[in-house]
């Protein structure tokens, strides 16, 4: 019964970035899309399904941009082995839509040009037709058709009926059985690239009566945007802005699922259970979930904000605007984008690295994207500075525990470009790479609907390759935590008992230099699976009950047995600490292997040591032991 459909011809999108592709995509397919990863790789794949309108049913691939086949990126590697049918997992496509920006025809006439050698058919999309008429841009689809070899039509993704004559070309195409050639294409040099250009221009300057102007409101808006001083001034506000909105805005959602939670978890104290499940119930699954799905909101809002500027063109002028920093340290001007990203979450930003072509910027970006103060931090931080710093004003105008906060965010940003300086050095022995070539798009008004798809689709990303790892991470901890059970007639709290106590107290040789007890020890063992976990962990140790001002119970208890050395030299430590094990498992898949997933682990952990242990004794020495 479902083989009619698992059997419907497949239609690849392919074309440059900034295209419109993912537009026109969202356009064809509506909700009938889903998204997941290529196997073995974290590279999205997003597919749906249409139907044309002469009843046939269509399976729709986006596959990543691209400016080439010759695959400089692993995104770019997919989309060519995609079109080449070389995806041992997939079905090759029988037909390519090479989605082009009608406004800015040059690039995507050689990509198209060199799509024809693949051995598929090939038809093209013209997107953004209303953009490049609105800019006097006269194309003759006919001349365009007969020099490129294939058909054309136009379609503006966003507005509606914007793709109809899309939808005809398709039923036109797929209704008649095209044979597929033998593939000639092979990846090009230097030479043959720009010789594919200049027949390409060719084209253009053959179908394309009048190349336009560029629009003056871009133009205007640029010399604002991308001045060296007020661009960068813009540049910080918006991130300011950015920061402020993740915070304030996620907190009355986070709360509302942190009671949900706590409702929950009480829902679950009281059922009739044995003991032991309703602990691996209310400790293991329910906080393991929580743990995770508390930190969504401040996911959602960021990336909100990243689309709505990518959508609005303005990311690519902040890549370029940062490109003179960042090459500083040694990391490339597209490294702004996922280093933006890890301050959600590093899981992200980590998987954004893929707009990095070069192999090895893109490692050195990976290796420095988990010192970014990612959210999971935040409960850490705010529980020990509520605790132990005062909160009282600075130069009359600065609260203390804010200062503090922002020192912990800038201490991140300057370890990550310190590491990658060294790493530059250590590691690819270069310290000049390739000038930073960046394509400025136009600016456009972004679409509440596919801002809306964008955001979901990262939203159950994120939970399903965070919240699984966590999830399992956090039962093993309870685990720990929980066996073996006290004896007959014990008088200590459960937790002395456990497999993690011994833990504990066996590291505590290691950790004593550091101002670190036994309980703190302990609770850096769920740290390593997920940050945010330890404020509970150490609600466990300490013997104080969830719910409602948990947090400062917690708070009130530390400051009365830790000296401000120890929450100093704590703090220090998560902010160079490994990141949670969801993380390394995602540093070893984008990177192929364990090699670099363990660079990692053991750089940070070695530049946490050494970090708590230089806070704890100049703490200790200046009277704060």
């Amino acid at each position: 019964m479902n083989a009619g459909i698992d059997l419907a011809p497949v239609v690849a999108l392919v074309g440059n970035p900034n295209c419109g592709k993912t537009a026109l995509f969202n356009a064809l397919t509506g909700s009938r899309q889903k998204v997941a990863n290529y196997p073995g790789v974290t590279v999205e794949k997003k597919a749906g399904r249409l139907t044309t309108p002469d009843g046939r049913t269509v399976e729709i691939v986006d596959l990543p941009g691209t400016y080439s086949l010759r695959a400089r990126s692993p995104d770019e590697e997919i989309t060519r082995d995609a079109v080449l049918g070389k995806l041992a997992s997939e079905r090759a496509p029988d037909l390519i839509v090479c989605v082009a920006d009608a406004s800015n025809l040059r690039l995507a006439l050689r990509l198209a040009l060199e799509l024809k050698h693949v051995g598929r058919p090939v038809m093209m999309a013209l997107n953004m037709m209303d953009i490049a008429k609105k800019r006097g841009i006269e194309i003759d689809l006919a001349v365009l058709a007969r020099e490129l070899g294939m058909p054309v039509v136009s379609s503006v993704a966003v507005r509606r009926g914007g793709t109809d004559r899309l939808l005809d070309a398709l039923d036109d195409r797929l209704a008649v059985h095209q044979p597929m050639s033998a593939a000639d294409w092979r990846a090009p040099d230097a030479a043959a690239l720009r010789g594919a250009q200049g027949e390409a221009d060719r084209v253009l300057r053959a179908a394309v009566r009048n190349p336009g102007h560029l629009d003056p409101t871009t133009a205007r808006v640029d010399a604002v945007l991308l001045h060296p001083v007020a661009g960068l001034v813009i540049l910080l506000a918006l991130l300011f802005v950015m920061f402020q909105a993740v915070f304030a805005w996620a907190r009355p959602l986070m709360e509302l699922i942190s009671e949900g939670f706590t409702w929950l978890g009480v829902v679950v104290a009281q059922a009739p259970l044995p003991e032991i499940a309703r602990s691996f119930l209310k400790d293991g699954l329910i906080a393991g979930v929580g743990s995770v799905i508390v930190f969504l909101p401040q996911i959602v809002i960021l990336f909100l904000f990243i689309l709505l500027l990518e959508d609005l063109g303005y990311m690519a002028r902040a890549a370029f605007l940062m490109d003179r920093i960042m090459g500083g340290a040694g990391l490339h001007g597209r490294a702004f984008i996922p280093l933006l990203s890890s301050f959600a979450c590093a899981i992200p930003g980590i998987m954004a690295t893929r707009v990095i072509d070069d192999r090895r910027d893109r490692l050195t970006t990976i290796l420095v994207a988990p010192l970014m103060t990612c959210s999971a931090r935040i409960p850490v931080y705010t529980l020990i500075i509520s605790a132990f710093i005062p909160d009282r004003p600075v130069w009359g105008f600065v609260g203390l525990q804010g200062l503090v906060m922002f020192g912990l965010y800038a201490a991140g940003i300057t370890a990550a470009l310190a590491v990658s300086f060294v790493a530059k050095r250590l590691f690819w022995r270069t310290t000049a790479g390739e000038p930073f070539m960046l394509e400025l798009p136009d600016y456009k008004i972004p679409q509440a609907r596919s801002l809306a798809m964008g955001v979901m689709a990262r939203a159950l990303a994120f939970l399903k390759r965070a919240g699984t790892t966590i999830l399992s991470m956090m039962i093993l901890i309870w685990a720990l935590a929980s066996f073996p059970q006290p004896p007959e007639g014990a008088t200590e709290p459960a937790i002395n008992y456990s497999l993690a106590a011994r833990i504990g107290h066996a590291i505590e040789p290691v950790t004593t230099p550091l101002g670190f007890n036994w309980q703190i020890n302990v609770a850096l063992i769920p740290g390593m699976a997920a940050r945010e976990v330890a404020v509970g962990a150490l609600g466990t140790i300490y013997a104080v009950d969830a719910g409602e001002g948990a947090a400062e119970k917690i708070g009130k208890v530390l400051a009365g047995q830790w000296p401000l050395a120890t929450a100093l030299a704590l703090l220090a430590w998560y902010v160079f600490a490994p990141q949670c094990a969801s993380t390394l498992a995602v540093i070893r898949r984008e990177t192929g292997g364990w090699r670099w997933m363990a660079v990692t682990f053991f750089y940070m952990l070695a530049l946490a040591y050494a970090a708590a242990l230089a806070t704890n004794q100049i703490a200790r020495a200046l009277g704060a032991g």
